[in-house]
Protein backbone atom coordinates (compact mmCIF):
# COMPACT_ATOMS: atom_id res chain seq x y z
CA UNK A 1 0.00 0.00 0.00
CA UNK A 2 1.08 3.59 -0.51
CA UNK A 3 1.98 6.30 1.98
CA UNK A 4 -0.84 8.85 1.90
CA UNK A 5 1.55 11.55 3.15
CA UNK A 6 3.81 11.04 0.13
CA UNK A 7 0.80 11.41 -2.17
CA UNK A 8 -0.22 14.65 -0.40
CA UNK A 9 3.33 15.99 -0.76
CA UNK A 10 3.67 15.18 -4.47
CA UNK A 11 0.42 14.13 -6.19
CA UNK A 12 1.80 14.87 -9.67
CA UNK A 13 4.86 12.71 -9.01
CA UNK A 14 2.66 9.88 -7.76
CA UNK A 15 0.50 9.96 -10.90
CA UNK A 16 3.59 10.15 -13.11
CA UNK A 17 5.04 7.03 -11.45
CA UNK A 18 1.75 5.16 -11.88
CA UNK A 19 1.62 6.26 -15.53
CA UNK A 20 4.93 4.45 -16.10
CA UNK A 21 3.03 1.27 -15.23
CA UNK A 22 0.17 2.15 -17.57
CA UNK A 23 -2.18 3.14 -14.75
CA UNK A 24 -4.57 6.09 -14.91
CA UNK A 25 -4.04 9.13 -12.65
CA UNK A 26 -5.78 8.78 -9.28
CA UNK A 27 -4.10 11.31 -6.98
CA UNK A 28 -7.01 13.77 -7.22
CA UNK A 29 -9.52 11.11 -6.22
CA UNK A 30 -7.27 9.89 -3.41
CA UNK A 31 -6.77 13.38 -2.02
CA UNK A 32 -10.51 14.14 -2.20
CA UNK A 33 -11.29 11.01 -0.17
CA UNK A 34 -8.49 11.83 2.22
CA UNK A 35 -9.76 15.41 2.68
CA UNK A 36 -13.34 14.18 3.23
CA UNK A 37 -12.14 11.68 5.83
CA UNK A 38 -10.06 14.26 7.66
CA UNK A 39 -12.88 16.83 7.57
CA UNK A 40 -15.27 14.34 9.17
CA UNK A 41 -12.70 13.43 11.84
CA UNK A 42 -12.10 17.13 12.61
CA UNK A 43 -15.86 17.82 12.78
CA UNK A 44 -16.37 14.81 15.06
CA UNK A 45 -13.62 16.07 17.37
CA UNK A 46 -15.22 19.54 17.49
CA UNK A 47 -18.61 18.01 18.25
CA UNK A 48 -17.05 15.89 21.00
CA UNK A 49 -15.48 19.01 22.55
CA UNK A 50 -18.85 20.78 22.49
CA UNK A 51 -20.51 17.76 24.06
CA UNK A 52 -17.90 17.59 26.81
CA UNK A 53 -18.33 21.29 27.58
CA UNK A 54 -22.13 20.97 27.71
CA UNK A 55 -21.84 17.91 29.94
CA UNK A 56 -19.81 19.92 32.46
CA UNK A 57 -22.37 22.74 32.42
CA UNK A 58 -25.29 20.39 33.10
CA UNK A 59 -24.26 19.87 36.72
CA UNK A 60 -23.92 23.60 37.32
CA UNK A 61 -27.37 24.33 35.81
CA UNK A 62 -28.97 21.65 37.94
CA UNK A 63 -27.26 22.92 41.11
CA UNK A 64 -28.43 26.47 40.34
CA UNK A 65 -32.02 25.29 39.85
CA UNK A 66 -31.95 26.42 36.20
CA UNK A 67 -34.45 23.88 34.84
CA UNK A 68 -34.63 25.48 31.40
CA UNK A 69 -30.86 25.61 31.08
CA UNK A 70 -30.59 22.03 32.31
CA UNK A 71 -33.03 20.77 29.64
CA UNK A 72 -31.36 22.83 26.93
CA UNK A 73 -27.93 21.45 27.79
CA UNK A 74 -29.21 17.89 28.05
CA UNK A 75 -30.78 18.19 24.61
CA UNK A 76 -27.51 19.63 23.28
CA UNK A 77 -25.54 16.68 24.70
CA UNK A 78 -27.93 14.21 23.04
CA UNK A 79 -27.76 16.15 19.77
CA UNK A 80 -23.96 16.17 19.80
CA UNK A 81 -23.87 12.46 20.63
CA UNK A 82 -25.94 11.70 17.51
CA UNK A 83 -23.85 14.13 15.43
CA UNK A 84 -20.60 12.49 16.60
CA UNK A 85 -21.91 9.01 15.73
CA UNK A 86 -22.93 10.16 12.25
CA UNK A 87 -19.63 11.94 11.60
CA UNK A 88 -17.59 8.96 12.82
CA UNK A 89 -19.60 6.63 10.55
CA UNK A 90 -18.99 8.94 7.58
CA UNK A 91 -15.27 9.15 8.42
CA UNK A 92 -15.10 5.37 8.68
CA UNK A 93 -16.85 4.95 5.30
CA UNK A 94 -14.50 7.46 3.64
CA UNK A 95 -11.51 5.69 5.19
CA UNK A 96 -12.75 2.33 3.86
CA UNK A 97 -13.16 3.77 0.35
CA UNK A 98 -9.68 5.29 0.54
CA UNK A 99 -8.14 2.03 1.76
CA UNK A 100 -9.89 0.03 -0.98
CA UNK A 101 -8.58 2.43 -3.61
CA UNK A 102 -5.02 2.36 -2.28
CA UNK A 103 -5.04 -1.44 -1.88
CA UNK A 104 -5.87 -1.84 -5.57
CA UNK A 105 -2.99 0.29 -6.86
CA UNK A 106 0.31 -1.31 -7.92
CA UNK A 107 3.66 -0.40 -6.42
CA UNK A 108 5.68 2.43 -7.94
CA UNK A 109 8.74 1.48 -10.03
CA UNK A 110 12.21 2.61 -9.05
CA UNK A 111 13.73 5.30 -11.25
CA UNK A 112 16.22 2.82 -12.76
CA UNK A 113 13.52 0.42 -13.99
CA UNK A 114 13.24 0.58 -17.81
CA UNK A 115 9.99 1.84 -19.28
CA UNK A 116 8.08 -0.57 -21.49
CA UNK A 117 4.79 -2.26 -22.26
CA UNK A 118 5.54 -5.97 -21.97
CA UNK A 119 8.25 -8.66 -21.87
CA UNK A 120 9.62 -7.53 -25.22
CA UNK A 121 10.85 -4.35 -23.50
CA UNK A 122 12.74 -6.11 -20.70
CA UNK A 123 16.47 -5.37 -20.60
CA UNK A 124 19.09 -8.10 -20.41
CA UNK A 125 21.66 -7.64 -17.65
CA UNK A 126 23.94 -10.63 -18.28
CA UNK A 127 24.25 -14.20 -19.54
CA UNK A 128 26.04 -17.20 -18.12
CA UNK A 129 27.00 -20.38 -19.94
CA UNK A 130 26.74 -21.27 -23.58
CA UNK A 131 23.80 -23.33 -24.87
CA UNK A 132 24.99 -26.78 -25.86
CA UNK A 133 25.35 -27.59 -29.55
CA UNK A 134 23.41 -30.81 -30.13
CA UNK A 135 24.25 -33.23 -32.96
CA UNK A 136 20.59 -34.33 -32.96
CA UNK A 137 17.29 -32.43 -32.70
CA UNK A 138 16.79 -31.86 -28.93
CA UNK A 139 13.43 -32.91 -27.56
CA UNK A 140 11.18 -31.30 -25.01
CA UNK A 141 11.32 -32.91 -21.55
CA UNK A 142 8.16 -35.00 -21.92
CA UNK A 143 9.37 -36.45 -25.24
CA UNK A 144 12.69 -37.83 -23.92
CA UNK A 145 12.63 -41.64 -23.82
CA UNK A 146 14.17 -41.93 -20.35
CA UNK A 147 11.69 -39.43 -18.93
CA UNK A 148 8.43 -40.87 -20.25
CA UNK A 149 8.20 -43.79 -17.76
CA UNK A 150 8.28 -41.38 -14.81
CA UNK A 151 6.16 -38.47 -16.06
CA UNK A 152 2.48 -39.40 -16.39
CA UNK A 153 0.05 -36.75 -17.58
CA UNK A 154 -2.76 -39.20 -18.45
CA UNK A 155 -3.17 -40.49 -14.93
CA UNK A 156 -2.93 -36.95 -13.56
CA UNK A 157 -5.71 -35.86 -15.94
CA UNK A 158 -7.94 -38.69 -14.68
CA UNK A 159 -7.20 -37.72 -11.09
CA UNK A 160 -7.33 -33.94 -11.32
CA UNK A 161 -7.70 -32.64 -14.88
CA UNK A 162 -5.37 -30.61 -17.09
CA UNK A 163 -2.13 -28.99 -15.86
CA UNK A 164 -1.26 -31.72 -13.37
CA UNK A 165 1.35 -34.48 -13.49
CA UNK A 166 2.18 -37.68 -11.65
CA UNK A 167 5.92 -38.19 -11.18
CA UNK A 168 7.27 -41.61 -10.25
CA UNK A 169 10.48 -43.60 -9.93
CA UNK A 170 13.68 -41.91 -11.01
CA UNK A 171 11.94 -38.69 -12.10
CA UNK A 172 10.23 -38.28 -8.73
CA UNK A 173 13.56 -38.85 -6.99
CA UNK A 174 15.34 -36.38 -9.24
CA UNK A 175 12.62 -33.80 -8.57
CA UNK A 176 13.02 -34.33 -4.81
CA UNK A 177 16.82 -34.17 -5.07
CA UNK A 178 16.67 -30.82 -6.83
CA UNK A 179 14.53 -29.29 -4.08
CA UNK A 180 16.79 -30.65 -1.35
CA UNK A 181 19.93 -29.47 -3.15
CA UNK A 182 18.53 -25.94 -3.45
CA UNK A 183 17.35 -25.82 0.16
CA UNK A 184 20.60 -27.20 1.57
CA UNK A 185 22.68 -24.77 -0.50
CA UNK A 186 20.69 -21.72 0.56
CA UNK A 187 20.88 -22.70 4.23
CA UNK A 188 24.52 -23.82 4.39
CA UNK A 189 26.09 -21.27 2.05
CA UNK A 190 23.71 -18.33 1.65
CA UNK A 191 22.77 -17.81 5.28
CA UNK A 192 19.01 -18.30 4.88
CA UNK A 193 16.90 -19.72 7.71
CA UNK A 194 15.10 -22.91 6.72
CA UNK A 195 11.38 -22.51 7.38
CA UNK A 196 8.35 -24.75 7.02
CA UNK A 197 5.00 -22.98 6.83
CA UNK A 198 1.31 -23.80 6.17
CA UNK A 199 -0.04 -23.85 2.63
CA UNK A 200 -3.46 -22.68 3.84
CA UNK A 201 -3.67 -19.05 4.96
CA UNK A 202 -6.22 -16.50 6.08
CA UNK A 203 -7.37 -13.76 3.76
CA UNK A 204 -5.34 -11.14 5.64
CA UNK A 205 -2.12 -12.92 4.66
CA UNK A 206 -3.03 -12.76 0.97
CA UNK A 207 -3.98 -9.09 1.32
CA UNK A 208 -0.69 -8.35 3.05
CA UNK A 209 1.50 -9.53 0.20
CA UNK A 210 -0.75 -8.17 -2.56
CA UNK A 211 -2.38 -11.31 -3.98
CA UNK A 212 -5.72 -9.84 -2.90
CA UNK A 213 -7.97 -8.09 -3.59
CA UNK A 214 -7.04 -7.66 -7.24
CA UNK A 215 -5.83 -11.16 -8.17
CA UNK A 216 -8.19 -13.50 -6.35
CA UNK A 217 -9.00 -15.37 -9.55
CA UNK A 218 -5.37 -16.50 -9.80
CA UNK A 219 -5.57 -18.44 -6.52
CA UNK A 220 -7.74 -21.12 -4.92
CA UNK A 221 -9.99 -20.60 -1.89
CA UNK A 222 -11.49 -23.36 0.24
CA UNK A 223 -15.10 -23.51 1.39
CA UNK A 224 -13.90 -22.65 4.89
CA UNK A 225 -12.37 -19.38 3.66
CA UNK A 226 -8.70 -20.33 3.68
CA UNK A 227 -6.58 -19.62 0.61
CA UNK A 228 -4.04 -22.04 -0.87
CA UNK A 229 -0.74 -20.20 -1.20
CA UNK A 230 0.44 -19.39 -4.74
CA UNK A 231 3.97 -19.12 -3.30
CA UNK A 232 5.61 -19.35 0.13
CA UNK A 233 6.26 -15.60 -0.23
CA UNK A 234 2.82 -15.22 1.37
CA UNK A 235 3.65 -17.09 4.56
CA UNK A 236 7.30 -16.12 4.89
CA UNK A 237 6.64 -12.39 4.47
CA UNK A 238 3.66 -12.47 6.84
CA UNK A 239 5.83 -13.86 9.64
CA UNK A 240 6.31 -10.20 10.65
CA UNK A 241 2.73 -9.03 9.94
CA UNK A 242 1.38 -6.78 12.68
CA UNK A 243 4.69 -6.88 14.54
CA UNK A 244 6.96 -4.17 15.93
CA UNK A 245 10.38 -5.60 15.10
CA UNK A 246 13.57 -4.81 16.97
CA UNK A 247 16.05 -3.09 14.62
CA UNK A 248 18.65 -5.68 15.60
CA UNK A 249 16.33 -8.37 14.21
CA UNK A 250 17.08 -7.18 10.67
CA UNK A 251 17.93 -8.50 8.19
CA UNK A 252 15.79 -11.62 8.34
CA UNK A 253 16.36 -14.10 5.52
CA UNK A 254 14.05 -17.06 5.13
CA UNK A 255 13.83 -19.98 2.71
CA UNK A 256 11.07 -22.57 2.37
CA UNK A 257 10.45 -25.53 0.07
CA UNK A 258 6.70 -25.73 -0.41
CA UNK A 259 3.82 -26.81 -2.55
CA UNK A 260 2.30 -23.89 -4.48
CA UNK A 261 -1.10 -23.58 -6.14
CA UNK A 262 -2.15 -21.31 -8.98
CA UNK A 263 -5.29 -21.33 -11.09
CA UNK A 264 -3.41 -19.94 -14.14
CA UNK A 265 -6.63 -18.04 -14.89
CA UNK A 266 -4.99 -15.84 -17.50
CA UNK A 267 -2.98 -18.59 -19.18
CA UNK A 268 -5.55 -20.43 -21.28
CA UNK A 269 -3.78 -22.08 -24.21
CA UNK A 270 -0.26 -21.28 -22.90
CA UNK A 271 2.23 -24.10 -22.32
CA UNK A 272 -0.43 -26.80 -22.29
CA UNK A 273 2.05 -29.60 -23.08
CA UNK A 274 4.44 -30.90 -20.44
CA UNK A 275 4.86 -29.62 -16.89
CA UNK A 276 6.07 -26.07 -17.52
CA UNK A 277 2.85 -24.44 -16.26
CA UNK A 278 0.99 -26.42 -13.58
CA UNK A 279 -1.81 -25.77 -11.10
CA UNK A 280 0.23 -27.51 -8.36
CA UNK A 281 4.00 -27.26 -8.22
CA UNK A 282 6.96 -26.96 -5.87
CA UNK A 283 9.18 -23.99 -5.32
CA UNK A 284 12.09 -23.09 -3.07
CA UNK A 285 11.24 -19.53 -2.07
CA UNK A 286 13.53 -16.89 -0.57
CA UNK A 287 12.20 -13.92 1.44
CA UNK A 288 14.23 -11.12 3.02
CA UNK A 289 13.03 -8.45 5.44
CA UNK A 290 15.61 -5.67 5.66
CA UNK A 291 16.32 -2.10 6.71
CA UNK A 292 15.15 0.39 4.04
CA UNK A 293 18.74 1.42 3.33
CA UNK A 294 19.64 -2.16 2.39
CA UNK A 295 16.84 -3.12 0.00
CA UNK A 296 18.57 -2.49 -3.32
CA UNK A 297 21.75 -4.34 -2.30
CA UNK A 298 19.65 -7.23 -0.99
CA UNK A 299 17.96 -7.54 -4.38
CA UNK A 300 21.34 -8.10 -6.02
CA UNK A 301 22.38 -10.54 -3.28
CA UNK A 302 19.23 -12.64 -3.68
CA UNK A 303 19.58 -12.60 -7.47
CA UNK A 304 23.08 -14.04 -7.10
CA UNK A 305 21.78 -16.75 -4.75
CA UNK A 306 19.36 -17.92 -7.46
CA UNK A 307 21.91 -17.60 -10.28
CA UNK A 308 24.43 -19.64 -8.30
CA UNK A 309 22.06 -22.62 -8.16
CA UNK A 310 21.89 -22.66 -11.97
CA UNK A 311 25.65 -22.30 -12.29
CA UNK A 312 26.23 -25.26 -9.97
CA UNK A 313 23.86 -27.29 -12.12
CA UNK A 314 25.67 -26.16 -15.28
CA UNK A 315 22.51 -24.68 -16.81
CA UNK A 316 22.89 -21.68 -19.14
CA UNK A 317 20.76 -18.70 -18.20
CA UNK A 318 20.24 -15.02 -18.73
CA UNK A 319 19.15 -12.38 -16.21
CA UNK A 320 16.86 -9.52 -17.23
CA UNK A 321 15.40 -6.52 -15.43
CA UNK A 322 11.69 -6.30 -16.06
CA UNK A 323 10.28 -3.16 -17.63
CA UNK A 324 7.49 -1.18 -15.97
CA UNK A 325 4.78 -2.93 -17.99
CA UNK A 326 5.93 -6.46 -17.11
CA UNK A 327 6.58 -6.11 -13.37
CA UNK A 328 4.41 -7.79 -10.78
CA UNK A 329 1.82 -5.83 -8.80
CA UNK A 330 3.87 -5.45 -5.61
CA UNK A 331 7.34 -4.93 -7.10
CA UNK A 332 9.48 -1.80 -7.36
CA UNK A 333 12.18 -3.62 -9.35
CA UNK A 334 12.32 -7.22 -10.54
CA UNK A 335 15.12 -9.41 -11.90
CA UNK A 336 13.93 -12.43 -13.87
CA UNK A 337 16.33 -15.32 -14.42
CA UNK A 338 15.59 -17.33 -17.55
CA UNK A 339 17.08 -20.78 -18.07
CA UNK A 340 17.90 -22.19 -21.50
CA UNK A 341 15.50 -24.93 -22.65
CA UNK A 342 16.91 -26.59 -25.79
CA UNK A 343 13.62 -28.41 -26.46
CA UNK A 344 11.95 -25.04 -26.94
CA UNK A 345 15.09 -23.35 -28.30
CA UNK A 346 14.55 -20.40 -25.98
CA UNK A 347 15.12 -19.02 -22.49
CA UNK A 348 12.22 -19.43 -20.03
CA UNK A 349 11.70 -17.88 -16.61
CA UNK A 350 12.84 -20.01 -13.68
CA UNK A 351 13.14 -17.32 -11.01
CA UNK A 352 11.74 -13.87 -10.36
CA UNK A 353 13.41 -11.81 -7.63
CA UNK A 354 11.62 -8.63 -6.55
CA UNK A 355 12.23 -5.67 -4.28
CA UNK A 356 8.89 -4.48 -2.87
CA UNK A 357 10.14 -1.58 -0.74
CA UNK A 358 7.73 -0.81 2.12
CA UNK A 359 4.67 -1.67 -0.02
CA UNK A 360 3.95 -5.03 1.65
CA UNK A 361 5.05 -3.89 5.12
CA UNK A 362 2.45 -1.11 5.04
CA UNK A 363 -0.27 -3.55 3.99
CA UNK A 364 0.76 -5.92 6.79
CA UNK A 365 1.43 -3.12 9.33
CA UNK A 366 4.90 -4.55 10.00
CA UNK A 367 7.26 -1.98 11.52
CA UNK A 368 10.68 -1.91 13.13
CA UNK A 369 12.20 0.18 15.90
CA UNK A 370 15.60 1.54 14.73
CA UNK A 371 18.63 0.61 16.77
CA UNK A 372 19.80 3.55 18.85
CA UNK A 373 16.31 5.05 18.99
CA UNK A 374 14.17 6.93 16.53
CA UNK A 375 10.66 6.79 15.14
CA UNK A 376 9.36 3.32 14.12
CA UNK A 377 9.52 2.72 10.37
CA UNK A 378 8.43 0.16 7.81
CA UNK A 379 11.04 -2.42 6.73
CA UNK A 380 11.56 -3.34 3.10
CA UNK A 381 10.59 -6.80 1.87
CA UNK A 382 11.98 -8.89 -0.99
CA UNK A 383 11.07 -12.26 -2.44
CA UNK A 384 12.43 -14.57 -5.09
CA UNK A 385 12.42 -18.14 -6.34
CA UNK A 386 15.51 -20.05 -5.54
CA UNK A 387 14.33 -21.92 -7.73
CA UNK A 388 11.08 -23.25 -9.21
CA UNK A 389 11.72 -26.98 -8.75
CA UNK A 390 9.61 -28.31 -11.62
CA UNK A 391 11.08 -25.90 -14.14
CA UNK A 392 14.56 -26.76 -12.92
CA UNK A 393 13.74 -30.44 -13.48
CA UNK A 394 12.71 -29.62 -17.04
CA UNK A 395 15.96 -27.71 -17.64
CA UNK A 396 18.14 -30.50 -16.22
CA UNK A 397 16.40 -33.11 -18.40
CA UNK A 398 16.45 -31.10 -21.62
CA UNK A 399 20.02 -29.84 -21.30
CA UNK A 400 21.39 -33.26 -20.31
CA UNK A 401 19.53 -35.35 -22.89
CA UNK A 402 21.49 -37.70 -25.14
CA UNK A 403 20.77 -39.01 -28.64
CA UNK A 404 19.78 -42.46 -27.29
CA UNK A 405 17.11 -41.01 -24.97
CA UNK A 406 19.20 -41.17 -21.79
CA UNK A 407 20.05 -38.09 -19.70
CA UNK A 408 23.38 -37.06 -18.17
CA UNK A 409 22.68 -35.45 -14.79
CA UNK A 410 24.62 -32.61 -13.14
CA UNK A 411 27.42 -34.09 -10.99
CA UNK A 412 26.53 -31.71 -8.16
CA UNK A 413 23.31 -33.68 -7.58
CA UNK A 414 25.11 -37.00 -6.99
CA UNK A 415 25.08 -36.73 -3.16
CA UNK A 416 21.27 -36.39 -3.24
CA UNK A 417 20.92 -39.26 -5.75
CA UNK A 418 22.97 -41.89 -3.96
CA UNK A 419 25.96 -41.24 -6.23
CA UNK A 420 23.99 -41.77 -9.45
CA UNK A 421 24.70 -39.45 -12.36
CA UNK A 422 22.67 -40.72 -15.30
CA UNK A 423 19.10 -41.54 -16.29
CA UNK A 424 18.96 -44.45 -18.73
CA UNK A 425 16.71 -44.52 -21.78
CA UNK A 426 14.56 -47.00 -19.82
CA UNK A 427 14.06 -44.49 -16.99
CA UNK A 428 16.46 -45.89 -14.37
CA UNK A 429 19.01 -44.00 -12.31
CA UNK A 430 22.56 -45.37 -12.62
Amino acid sequence: MHDIRAIRDDPAGFDAALARRGAAPVATEILALDAARRDKVTAAEAAQAARNAASKEIGAAKAAGDAAGFERLRALVAEKKAEIAALEAEAKAADARLTDLLMGLPNLPLADVPDGADEDDNVELRRWGRPRAFDFPPREHFEIAGVRPGMDFETAARLSGARFVVLSGAIARLHRALGQFMLDTHVAENGLTETWTPVLVREDAMLGTGQLPKFGEDSYQTREGWWLIPTAEVTLTNIVAGQMIDGGYLPRRYVAHSQCFRSEAGSAGKDTAGMLRQHQFEKVEMVSIVHPDDGRAELDRMTRCAEDILERLGLPYRTVVLCTGDMGFGARRTHDIEVWLPGQDRYREISSVSLCGDFQARRMNARFRPEGGGKPAFPHTLNGSGLAVGRCLIAVLENGQQADGSVSLPPVLAPWLGGRTRLTRDGALV
